[in-house]
């Protein structure tokens, strides 16, 4: 029986240099991404890692040294991939109020399609804390930015902190979890229609 390695290793040389050798690696994450979100990190093992993917243990060597190296870029691919699927979806908008709400739908429509996302995450804060840090910071940074850019453009109050960002992006995550990985009953769009009448209006009483 093979030998799975624990000890992590550089291997920023690792990368794919074909096509196939891309759609080889993608298998790989993809694989990992269903095995880490059903065992949990400590149960997962490479062999089954591999055999999800359809690959050979070798291929998995070829591009990763451990399986901790490879929950760190699975890690990061998820967060890129919910990065990317939120610009996908904010190519239009008339306002930065509605900017955030096809953000969000964006995300909910993501962890539906993507359950293993949220334990994954979790995991990464006992596992790889730097990754878990880079995460929710980079998605912070996200949120923060589109905040200084709708407050340039006279769409928000001036004056909106970092802490804003970070208070809509756990709103996010939570609305994501409840409504995206617990259950279903609320659709995407009216879950973001909530949150977004949240920031337009607040939740203050009116004379």
């Amino acid at each position: 029986m093979a030998t799975e390695y624990t000890d992590h290793i550089d291997s920023k040389d690792k990368q794919p240099r074909t096509a196939r050798g891309l759609k080889t690696k993608r298998k790989l994450l993809d694989a990992a991404a269903l095995e880490f979100g059903e065992k949990g990190f400590h149960e997962a093992s490479i062999t089954g890692i591999t055999q999800r993917a359809g690959t050979a243990l070798g291929s998995f060597y070829t591009y990763f040294d451990s399986k901790d190296e490879l929950f760190s870029a699975l890690v990061k691919d998820m967060s890129l991939r919910v990065k990317d699927h939120a610009a996908s979806a904010m190519t239009e908008w008339k306002d930065a109020l509605e900017r955030e709400k096809l953000a969000l739908e964006s995300f909910m429509n993501f962890a539906r399609e993507n359950k293993e996302i949220y334990r994954i995450i979790d995991e990464a804060e006992f596992v790889d804390p730097q990754s878990y840090h880079d995460h929710y910071e980079g998605t912070a940074a996200r949120i923060f930015e589109r905040l200084q850019e709708g407050s340039e453009a006279g769409d928000l109050r001036d004056g909106l902190d970092e802490a804003h960002a970070w208070a809509i992006m756990g709103m996010n995550v939570f609305l994501g979890l409840r409504y995206g990985i617990w259950s279903e009953e609320k659709s995407a769009s009216q879950v973001a229609e909530i949150a977004n009448d949240i920031l337009t209006n607040g939740i203050g009483a009116r004379e």
